[in-house]
């Protein structure tokens, strides 16, 4: 407990503040959960599914999930990385978070290691330690990608798998094609230089969540021991539903074996298998997004404001987060400036990184607004105001 999630720590003070001075006056900028409200479409399925059931729709099935739901991620895998996905490769999850405890458990043994990049969301370190392994943490370079000479270095034959994000939580960085591209050249040497199969995990919660017309880099085209973990609950706006899949490279090593895995320990974990409900309904929204251009305007509204009040940050390129400098060395002492200020934040320290802090505008408009005066105020105190 003494070292668990500062995001939820945070927000735990935020639920204590808003009892004391009253909800409208804290600005609770610390949880990545979406203000923006799931595409008409989904609940356009879910009518239709209330009003016309099916005759078992709500039972077991099999604990990699609907075979339609399956073929459904695998057509739409199919047409944006032109890679043969077929249902097959596809087990449905509960989210990310599931999907990523099912793919740890799987191939990781006691004092497996798994290799992460700072900064990283806050619990991987967790779910690589649920099951006895060991995390990695490399550092990246100052626009927050992955440094490859560095994860040159670190690979042995402990080695299991490489854990990246991208849109990254909480930097909002996305890798470039070019830096894939060489992690993916590292991890073929390496494995032919250990005799090893390591397996490149790519944590996709916020693939379609990408602005000023950038262009998803696929991780999947760069390293054939790839999987994919993501989930709806940003895309769609569906976090509380806990849906999700793992796609498993139709050209990994073992791959027929690794999925045998997953679907074994969906089910040991307790998980059993993904809602019912939620698959039936995204079988038909897997081309669907929420709007983008609402998370970009709040990306440019807080981006704009922080700038000019002195603060220093890298241009988040996705997700809904900045990921500013903290203006004093001791990140967590600044978070806490910022609570006394009414404005809710997350320290770096939570997500590997010290000195900086990690915003998450995800929120209405009107606590962004609100949230600047505690900003400016810090900003201010330590003469960032130019």
């Amino acid at each position: 407990m003494g070292s668990s999630s500062w995001i939820r720590r945070m927000f735990e003070e935020g639920v204590e503040l808003k009892q004391r001075y009253g909800e409208e006056n804290i600005f609770d900028l610390s949880l990545g959960n979406p203000v923006v409200e799931p595409p008409a479409e989904f609940f356009q399925e879910l009518k239709k599914i209330a009003e016309h059931p099916t005759p078992g729709m709500h039972r077991y099935m099999s604990n990699a999930g609907y075979a339609e739901t399956r073929a459904a991620v695998a057509e739409q895998l199919c047409l944006e990385t032109g890679i043969k996905f077929t249902a097959s490769d596809v087990i449905m999850t509960n989210g990310a978070a599931g999907a990523l405890n099912v793919i740890l458990k799987t191939v990781l043994n006691h004092g497996d290691e798994a290799i992460i990049f700072a900064p990283y969301f806050a619990e991987y370190v967790h779910y690589i330690a649920n099951h006895y392994g060991v995390a990695c943490i490399l550092p990246t370079d100052e626009q927050f990608a992955p440094r490859v000479d560095e994860l040159a270095k670190a690979i042995n034959k402990r080695t299991r798998a490489v854990l990246i994000n991208s849109p990254n939580n909480p930097s909002g960085a996305v890798y470039s094609e070019k830096r894939l591209r060489e992690i993916g050249k590292v991890l073929r040497q390496k494995e032919a230089e250990l005799g090893t199969n390591i397996l490149l995990v790519s944590d996709e919660a916020y693939r379609r969540l990408i602005y000023d017309g950038l262009k998803y880099p696929f991780p999947v085209h760069h390293h054939a021991n790839s999987i994919i973990a993501t989930s709806h609950s940003k895309d769609l706006a569906l976090p509380g539903e806990r849906i999700g899949y793992i796609a498993v490279h139709p050209e990994c090593h073992n791959r027929e074996d690794l999925v045998n895995g997953f679907i074994h320990v969906n089910r040991t974990l307790g998980f059993v298998n993904a809602s019912a409900l939620m698959q039936h309904i995204v079988r038909h929204l897997q081309g669907v997004t929420i709007s983008v251009a609402e998370y970009q305007k709040k990306r440019d509204f807080m981006l704009d404001n922080l700038t000019k009040m002195g603060y220093e940050m890298v241009k988040p390129q996705g997700a809904f987060y900045i990921f500013p400098k903290s203006p004093i060395k001791d990140d967590v002492a600044f978070v806490r400036e910022l609570l006394q200020l009414k404005v809710l934040t997350v320290p770096g320290s939570g997500f590997g990184t010290p000195g900086y802090f990690r915003i998450a505008y995800c929120v209405e408009d009107k606590i962004l607004k609100g949230s600047l005066d505690g900003l400016r105020a810090a900003a201010r105190k330590y003469k960032l105001t130019k």
